[in-house]
């Protein structure tokens, strides 16, 4: 990944189906800045060329659509925009696809604007493998999120690999769940 000199971002494209982490955003983001939000990659582009924003954040499954190929298009269509892929669902495989796409920040829900905003805004460290090591709980977010997406999203086939109950899986993704 190239490395990304920091910036200010003054206007934020948000695109996801999930339309209580667009208000999320929106809410978190909206103080000095213009957000521009889409629940479909047809209506990301539209916006975007309408106006061009500094920030696009793009969830990696957009209903049926795929984020990867929204970042493709986006970074076909303004090169200068800076594009920061979340996902729940991350595995080296699609964090190889979505860098090859043009994603600049690849980051795993949950995520605040904040730390998106921190890793656009300042930069990306010199040294990326210096960050600090992740803690328990989020390394276990990280482990649940790869089960899910290898289940394809099957939360009882998901709980049944990670050997607890589907209850106390849905617990576990509550409590971690993006509140803005």
């Amino acid at each position: 990944m190239a490395q990304l000199a920091a910036r200010s971002i003054r206007t934020v494209l948000a695109v996801d189906d999930d339309e209580t982490l667009l208000a999320a955003l929106v809410r978190s983001l909206g103080h000095n800045r213009t957000i521009l939000t889409a629940t479909t990659p047809a209506a990301a582009r539209t916006l975007a060329k309408t106006r061009p924003p500094d920030l696009a954040i793009v969830d990696m499954r957009i209903g049926s659509s795929s984020g990867i190929e929204l970042i493709r298009n986006l970074k076909s269509d303004l090169p200068n925009t800076v594009i920061a892929l979340i996902s729940g669902y991350l595995s080296v495989e699609s964090t190889v696809a979505a860098v090859r796409a043009g994603a600049d920040v690849i980051l795993c829900k949950p995520v605040t604007a904040r730390e998106i905003l921190r890793r656009v805004e300042q930069g990306m460290p010199e040294d990326p493998d210096r960050d600090e090591t992740p803690t328990l709980a989020r390394a276990e977010t990280e482990h649940i999120a790869r089960v899910i997406a290898d289940c394809h999203g099957n939360l009882s086939e998901a709980a049944r690999r990670l050997g607890i109950y589907r209850s106390s899986l849905q617990r576990r993704l509550r409590k971690h769940s993006p509140r803005g």
